[in-house]
């Protein structure tokens, strides 16, 4: 088990998500900082995130672990007021990221990248297919 708060693990978790996006988005041939910057929109979005965070939760079952981790992430009593987001949705979206957080901490890639192929097809078939430009 983890010790770390759910905002530290949200931290690394962003971090960890956006790598995943921008390389993700690299290797599909996108060049241009206009194109990365807006396509990246559609998967780190606060919005974007929470509504993941439903159908993973919903769809895709979580161990005991996760789910606890997810839990400290989207329950931890935040500083920050979120710009662009309702409360509701921006502690879906940190819940998200925390539980990313716990499984980069620990090592767990198989279930990282398990969990990142699901976030890809979803983001795709919600927010349109990304083609090449």
């Amino acid at each position: 088990m983890i010790n770390h708060t759910g905002s530290v693990l949200a931290f690394i978790g962003d971090a960890v998500l956006s790598l995943q996006v921008r390389e993700y988005l690299i290797k599909r041939g996108y060049t241009k900082s206009k194109d990365l910057q807006s396509i990246s929109e559609a998967f780190v979005s606060a919005k974007s995130q929470a509504e993941y965070s439903r159908y993973l939760l919903e769809q895709f079952p979580l161990s005991m672990e996760e789910l606890e981790m997810f839990k400290r992430g989207r329950n931890h009593k935040s500083d920050t007021i979120p710009k662009n987001a309702d409360v509701a949705t921006y502690r879906l979206a940190t819940g998200l990221e925390a539980l990313w957080g716990y499984l980069y901490l620990t090592d767990n890639q198989q279930r990282l990248e398990q969990l990142w192929d699901i976030y890809k097809t979803f983001t795709e078939e919600n927010y349109g297919t990304i083609y090449i430009r």
